[in-house]
């Protein structure tokens, strides 16, 4: 085998290998059933919703098929909950829902912005909900007694608070809420939110005792049982944690391993900060974290319970004295949203929120993830249509390239005008495998070839292709990021398929992300083949029938390998490949190869072949 074809064979391969690896440990996202089913006491399986609460019917009321029961859905779970408890509504811009005079916990926050799907009439996602509803989830202030104050001393979880009559809580109309323990201290909690996601929290306790008291305030987000997650390795959900300058991420599953504290009645991890910070749990695209005073010390606290499966983050601050007829006042922050890249960074600017918008997964590829993330936010606004900002990106991408790129093209261009020279040397070495190694080898060294570099393109794309991939998989700005005609989403995969002609029957392509969707292509997938294949035809052809048969199914095998990835990334691999094809179909052009795309390539030399590093040809010598 010579030399140009080992190169060409082992770059292939090396990238098909990395790619079905890739494959393999991050499969496309498989959607969960809408009615997961669950077994039942009389050995049937009935559908029962996450969520759902199965009850006893009351009076009048129709059964399940469970006879005896009653299976009320996760949205009557979660009314119930919020019904269960006097409320003050929450409306923003951007946020609705309510806050519990039950403890004064903030625990039901919907995002106005988003849908669950792409459907019209999809129910806004929903953040925050209370305990006793499905996934309770919930964001708790208060204090802790300190010295020999007594525990009843301070309100709990289940203190009842006083608001104002006919109370709501907008941007415009912060609301304070009262408790008065009867015993000499006042407690108030003034809560006021932005037009975004930002709440803030100040907290105050008034002294009208005649002795000091100390006491220290704190921050809790708590979720009960574990989330439903993506649970895809490339992507973290759990604790995400910020602590003078370090960021932290912690698993649910690593949560459930930490060492017992029986002082803390519970398994629980501490992290002490002295300046600055945040914690809370991170979803895919949403957000709750709790963000301490800057400048003063304080501690994170990561904890799981057992005995009542709940995951918590908590910030503590330090004990604060309070002198007889004074008053102490602590402030926090609390983000409740959506993880908006632009959104997030104005808060970390804005409100010196160190390091705030890591809270974006951006991985190990961070100083590529984010300037290309940055690139297609910029371009998205300036053009309008993310589908087109990746296909700019990837024009931008390749002009920068271009330099490294244009030796290794010229590199190919040359290998192809040597092949009727390798040809001969094949035929006059035999069998004689040292004799054709050294022959190629003076061959390449006369006409400055360096046959690895065609390789050099090839691993130029890959941590790019799989930063891309990370962009659009993590990031909110894809999600539901529409194209064109059926590409309504940039982060899910081709929802066409061969199967219905693509839209042109009058039935349903497969659901993306099934088996059926990836053996029925759309037409993204196909483009990506076609542009593969093209793009193969103007490199070196090699002349052993097994190595040509590998080049000659690796387009098609791509073609299905990626046709369950993010459209979003089909159409940069696509855009990727077509200007590839252009700038090497130019090069070889400009060295005197004309590359038939049906055929074998022609080379004319009308010239003395050019130097591999060399845009021109070397002048003629003189007689």
């Amino acid at each position: 085998m010579d030399d140009q074809n080992k190169n060409l064979i082992l770059a292939t391969v090396l990238s098909a290998a990395v790619l079905l690896v890739w494959f393999v440990l991050f499969p496309p996202e498989e959607r969960s059933p809408a009615l997961p089913e669950t077994a039942t006491s009389d050995g049937l399986d009935s559908p029962t919703p996450p969520g759902a609460v199965v009850r006893p019917p009351a009076a009048g009321e129709g059964t399940a098929a469970v006879p005896g029961t009653v299976v009320v859905s996760p949205e009557e779970s979660r009314a119930a909950a919020i019904a269960a408890s006097a409320r003050v509504p929450v409306e923003t811009p951007r946020l609705i829902g309510s806050i519990s005079l039950t403890g004064g916990r903030i625990d039901d926050i919907s995002l106005k912005d988003y849908r669950e799907t792409l459907e019209d009439d999809s129910p806004i996602v929903t953040l925050l909900t209370p305990a006793g509803g499905p996934q309770a989830y919930y964001a708790l202030h208060g204090w802790s007694p300190a010295g020999d104050l007594p525990f009843e001393a301070v309100p709990t979880p289940q203190t009842e608070w006083t608001a104002p009559e006919g109370a709501i809580l907008t941007p415009e109309t912060p609301l304070t809420l009262t408790w008065n323990n009867d015993a000499g201290l006042i407690f108030r909690r003034t809560i006021a939110v932005d037009d975004d996601y930002m709440f803030s929290v100040t907290q105050s306790v008034e002294n009208l005792s005649d002795t000091p008291v100390r006491l220290a305030p704190y921050g809790v987000v708590a979720r009960q049982g574990e989330p439903d997650t993506v649970n895809f390795f490339i992507l973290h959900e759990g604790v995400v944690a910020r602590t003078d300058g370090k960021l932290s991420e912690i698993d649910y599953d690593d949560m459930t391993e930490f060492e017992v504290d029986p002082r803390e009645q519970g398994r629980v991890q501490l992290i002490e900060g002295t300046q600055d910070g945040w914690i809370g749990f991170t979803d895919k695209y949403w957000m709750t974290t709790l963000i301490p005073p800057a400048g003063q010390p304080f501690t994170e606290v990561v904890k799981y319970s057992d005995q009542s499966d709940i995951f918590q983050t908590q910030t503590r601050m330090p004990v604060l004295e309070v002198p007889a007829g004074a008053t102490a006042t602590s402030e926090s922050l609390l983000f409740a949203g959506a993880k908006e890249w632009e959104t997030i960074r104005e808060y970390q600017n804005g409100l010196g929120i160190d390091g705030f918008v890591d809270s974006i997964d951006w991985g190990w590829f961070y100083f590529l993830t984010k300037p290309i993330f940055a690139a297609l936010h910029f371009l998205n606004g300036l053009i309008g249509n993310m589908g087109v900002a990746i296909i700019v990106l990837t024009l931008g991408i390749k002009a920068i390239l271009l330099p490294l790129a244009y030796k290794s093209y010229v590199s190919m261009a040359r290998m192809k005008e040597l092949q009727p020279e390798m040809e001969k040397l094949k035929e006059r070495a035999g069998d004689d495998r040292q004799k054709l190694q050294q022959g190629m080898m003076e061959l390449y060294k006369t006409n400055k070839v360096n046959p690895a570099a065609g390789c050099l393109p090839i691993l130029l794309q890959i941590p790019i292709f799989f930063s891309l991939y990370k962009v659009i998989f993590v990031t909110l700005e894809l999600r539901h990021a529409p194209f064109f005609g059926p590409f309504r989403d940039l982060s899910a995969p081709d929802p066409t398929s061969i199967l219905n002609l693509f839209g042109l029957l009058p039935f349903a392509a497969p659901e993306p992300g099934t088996i059926i969707a990836l053996v029925f292509i759309g037409i993204l997938p196909i483009l990506l083949g076609v542009s593969m294949w093209l793009q193969q035809k103007l490199n070196p052809a090699p002349t052993d029938p097994t190595q040509a048969m590998i080049f000659a199914w690796m387009p098609w095998v791509f073609m299905f390998m990626l046709g369950g990835f993010a459209s979003g990334l089909v159409v940069y691999w696509i855009a990727n490949n077509t200007i590839t094809f252009i700038q090497q179909y130019a090069i070889m052009r400009s060295h005197g190869s004309k590359p038939d795309l049906f055929g074998n390539i022609r080379s004319s030399f009308k010239r003395k072949p050019a130097a591999a590093n060399d845009a021109k040809a070397p002048a003629k010598k003189g007689k």
